[in-house]
């Protein structure tokens, strides 16, 4: 039984340490196609690498590629791909930022990273990636959808929060309607219309029913303000 025993523990560790081994020997021929200066074979490795062990690849790129380097973005790109893809959100946006600072304007990287920080919890910081995406690229699809259901979300929260607060008061006074109308018409024009505006960029590119509906949602709170 115990020589079963011990076979069996072989028998599990062993693809364990050959994935080990693998990766190991995968980085050396990376290393070798440097420096022949064979840079397409290079990455063809390393993203072989990456899938046997990303964490060695990850800290042979830390350590053995020069960042001045043409490879090193395209290396950078493969394990910022590879831990999105993995759903390691953390590690993906700390690849997305090595990216950016090379090449800042890059809407591409840009997108991956204000998807990697929405799927982190940092909403707020997406909507600032988003806006900056837009700046370069006023028609891209992504940023209006999360630009725009932004707003509208914040719009609704803070809409519901306003009612809530206006039916708290039993005999409400003149003066206290009119502010709670004010606020009713300070949030169409900095929330709702807003959104409004992102939306609707949405929909000349895209004929998506649930933006028709939050469209035609906006449009009939409007009318009932008036």
């Amino acid at each position: 039984m115990r020589t079963l025993t011990l076979l069996f523990i072989f028998l599990i560790s062993f693809p364990l340490a050959l994935s080990a081994q693998s990766a190991e020997d995968m980085l050396q021929k990376v290393s070798s196609a440097m420096a022949a200066g064979q840079w397409e074979q290079a990455v063809g490795l390393f993203r072989q690498a990456i899938q046997l062990n990303a964490d060695k690849s990850e800290m042979f790129y830390w350590t053995n590629v020069s960042k001045s380097s043409d490879v090193s973005s395209k290396m950078a790109q493969e394990l910022a791909s590879h831990y999105k893809n993995a759903r390691n959100y953390d590690k993906a946006y700390l690849f997305c930022k090595e990216l950016l600072q090379k090449n800042p304007h890059d809407v591409k990287w840009l997108t991956v990273c204000a998807e990697t920080e929405v799927c982190r919890g940092k909403e707020k910081e997406a909507l600032q990636t988003y806006h900056k995406i837009l700046s370069l690229d006023a028609d891209n699809l992504a940023a209006n959808i999360f630009i725009g259901n932004y707003y509208y979300l914040m719009a609704e929260q803070e809409k519901q929060q306003l009612e809530r607060d206006y039916k708290k008061i039993s005999s409400p006074t003149r003066m206290q309607y009119a502010r709670y109308k004010d606020g009713l018409n300070r949030l169409f024009t900095d929330g709702y219309g807003k959104a409004r505006g992102y939306l609707q960029n949405v929909i000349r590119q895209f004929p998506s029913t649930e933006v028709k509906k939050t469209l035609e949602k906006i449009k009939k709170m409007e009318t009932e303000m008036k």
